[in-house]
Parts: C-alpha cells; structure tokens; sequence
C-alpha cells in the first residue's frame, strides 16, 4: 500500500508536469464538461463542499475581520453598541444646546444699546431701534393730576402783623440755583413753623460760579410776597431798628449754626424759637438741606410745593428767554426727534465735594487734593483716610457719574445714538478728553 500510494503521487506529479496533460486534466474538471455532470454521489460531495465554504466566509466575519476594517461600524455586542449610540446622541445633544447658547449670546451682545466698539478714541455703536414709548410718560395715570398747593382762596389770613411774630428770621441761599430754590422753601416752611417774619433771602456768591446775581434779578418779588401772603409774613430788608446790619452776617451772637440736616419741625421748635424770640433776628446758617420732609406736618410740605411751584415765578424777560430756547431747540429737531436737556453734575466744586476717586493723571489728582484742602480743610484733614471712604461711597452710589458713565445709562435706557442733547451745566471737569466718550456715543451733543 505504501509503494502505490508513492507510485500514484509520483504519478501525478508526473502528469502535471506535462502541459498536455495538465489542459486535458483542466478540461475534465470544467463544470461545462459533459462527464462533469453531478451524480447523487458527486451532489453530497458539492454539498459538503458548499458547507464548507459557508462556514469559511463565516468564521472570516466572526474573527473580527471586518470589525477591524470598519471599527465604528460594527461590534460584537449589540447591548454596547445600544450603549454607546445613547452616548453619542446625549453628547450631540450637547453640543447643539452649546451652540444654540453660544449664538444667542452673540446675537444679544451685537444688538446690545451700550456696546460699542473702540477705534482710537473714536466708538462705534450699533444702531438701536427707539422703542415708541420712549419720550412718554410711564406713568400715564399722572396726566390726570390736579395742583393742590395753590393759593387758597376766600380763607380768612391768621397771619399776625409784622411786629406781632415771634422775631425775624434770615437766611443766605448757597449753592446752584436749584439748590437755592430748595433753601428759599424750606426757609418759608420754618418762618411758618415757628410763626416769624421771614427777610427775603439773599441768593450767596458760589465758589464755583461766582455769580453776584441777586433775588429780585432773578425772581418776581412782589409775586412771591403777595402770593404767601395769607402763609408766611415776608419783608424785603432788614427792619430799620437793627441798625448794625453787618453783625447779622458775621457775629455768633445772631447765628443759629447748631441745626442738623433734615431735622423735624420739632427741633425749630425747642430749639431755634428761643432764640429768635430773645434776640428777636436771627441768621440761620447753613441752611442747605436743614428741614427734614418725613418728619413734618403735610400742611408744611404742601406750603413747600406752593412756593417753588407758584410763589417763585422768574421775571417776564427772563420767562421769555426760555421760552425762545425751548422754540429753537424743537424747531432744530422737529416733532419727530425730542431733544433732551442734560444736566451733568461734574464741575469742579460738585467733583471735589464729592470727595469721590475718579479716573485722571496723577497731576490732576494731585491739584484736586489741593482743592480740597484749600477749600474744606476740615473734612480734607491729611487725607489718608480719603481713598476707602471714596470707594465706600463709589459702592454705595453716592458719587456724580462721569460722563462716559452717563452715556453708557443712556444707551441702556434706549436712546439711540441719533438723539438730540443739550448739556446743561457749567465747565465740565476735565474739559473736552472728558466729554469724548459722552460725544462718541450720541454726536448730536450741544454744550
């Protein structure tokens, strides 16, 4: 058996060297052959054969063939593939919410009122849509109201005759203008809590301003006297029996100089009428902001709205000469484009009052310590103790807002940047390189 065997290998091996037979052999193997036809015998064989090959093509996609060709696209084990495709989706979920985000975030900033882009010392601001009721009253119930502080009328007067009240009383009126109007009320209010006869006030010389502008230059007095008449008793000077008039602006002895800011009626009462009635005049000094508004009769703060409201009326040419202001400026800006009159609050005595830290060289600083020092020593001391209360303050938002600050507000607030302004104030305080950022940001800016 074992030299037939070896005989039919060689046999074969014999026959396949030789290239005709190897074609003869070729030819019977075809399929297309008519002795290759299958047998039932043969079928089995193809079968098995088929199975075979089944079972190749099977164990080539099980042993990871094509999971190492595709690594992302098949795997084995369908539980973690249902696993990672809950991964990937939570995580592309994620991601288009961080991109919804982000978008949001970027189309709010770009529409953004107060966010400008700076080129030099030129700021370029996106326009802004004005909203329609922009230059209206929010609260449209109070174009209802009616004035309750008029004069009152077919009352009987109480008022005693001048040299039946308790004393004079006289006052000097600092600061702006508008501070002075609050001083010259609050003046009638106390003459009234106390029953006194009232010197008209005399308007004080301003540090800042310099301004020698008296009472009657400015205000209508003999309107303001009739008007308060069934009030307050007012004369226009000094009586004529107090002969040294110099001693009531500058003696002790005439000065009231004790009183507290905001204080109650009660302490005019205890305190001050004691006074007046032994020394019979009295200077009231300081006098800004010494009459509380809480801690008084309402019948004293309705006299208050009386006099700012009706008692104090600005003399006719000077009534007039606003009027033809208010006239140009809306013809200038048509019905269409309010105007706006904006009254800063920065000059040099308001930003060295303050005693507020702002933005400057070390030379400027350095002059407004000076300033300071020259004019209130007393609050000034070494000024040491000035930079923590500046940033307590500057917290507490009791400082004056520069400019550039004032410009952000507004274009938050909504006003375009088309809007019409008219600066209404004195000398701004660092001139002009203070004032860009405020005429960057609205160009219509008059000063």
């Amino acid at each position: 058996m074992a030299e037939l065997r070896h005989s039919s290998s060689m046999g074969s091996r014999a026959a396949s060297a030789s290239p005709r037979k190897r074609d003869d052999v070729a030819v019977a193997s075809s399929p297309l052959s008519p002795d290759n036809i299958p047998t039932s015998s043969s079928s089995d064989d193809n079968r098995s054969r088929h199975t075979r090959d089944r079972g190749g093509l099977r164990s080539f996609f099980s042993a990871g063939h094509l999971h190492s060709l595709f690594p992302f696209s098949f795997t084995d084990d369908a539980r973690l593939h249902t696993h990672n495709s809950k991964i990937s989706v939570f995580v592309l979920c994620l991601i288009f919410l961080a991109a919804i985000i982000s978008v949001s975030s970027i189309v709010n900033r770009l529409n953004a009122p107060y966010l400008c882009k700076k080129d030099g010392i030129v700021l370029h601001c996106p326009r802004v849509k004005e909203h329609p009721s922009l230059w209206e009253n929010p609260y449209s119930a109070t174009t209802s109201w009616k004035p309750c502080a008029e004069r009152r009328v077919g009352i009987i007067s109480d008022i005693p005759a001048e040299n039946e009240t308790n004393g004079y009383i006289f006052i000097h009126a600092e600061g702006g203008l508008n501070q002075q109007r609050i001083a010259i009320c609050n003046a009638v209010a106390v003459a009234k809590i106390m029953n006194a006869t009232l010197i008209l006030p005399v308007l004080k010389q301003d540090q800042i301003w310099k301004d020698q502008t008296k009472f009657e230059d400015i205000f209508d007095v003999d309107h303001f006297i009739d008007y308060l008449r069934d009030d307050v008793r007012i004369v226009r000077d000094i009586p004529g029996w107090f002969t040294d008039k110099s001693e009531l602006f500058t003696s002790i002895r005439r000065t009231v100089k004790n009183i507290p800011k905001y204080a109650p009626a009660q302490f005019y009462i205890d305190n001050v009428l004691p006074r007046i009635k032994e020394k019979k005049i009295m200077s009231l000094k300081p006098f800004v902001d010494r009459l509380g508004y809480d801690n008084v009769p309402p019948e004293i703060n309705r006299l208050r709205c009386r006099v700012n409201y009706h008692a104090l009326k600005f003399l006719p040419e000077i009534e007039q000469m606003a009027d033809q202001l208010v006239s140009r400026m809306k013809n200038r800006t048509a019905s269409s484009n309010p105007f706006m009159a904006l009254h800063l609050r920065f000059e040099k005595g308001m930003v060295g009052l303050s005693f507020c830290d702002f933005v400057g060289t070390r030379a400027e600083k350095a002059l407004m310590a000076l300033y300071r020092l020259k004019e209130w020593p007393r609050r000034f001391k070494d000024g040491s103790h000035l930079w923590a209360l500046a940033l307590q303050k500057r917290k507490e938002g009791r400082c004056p807002l520069e400019p550039g600050e004032v410009a952000v507000m507004l274009r938050a607030m909504g006003y375009p940047k088309e809007t019409q302004i008219y600066v209404a104030s004195g000398q701004v305080y660092g001139g002009q390189n203070r004032m860009a950022p405020l005429r960057n940001m609205f160009p219509n800016l008059d000063v």
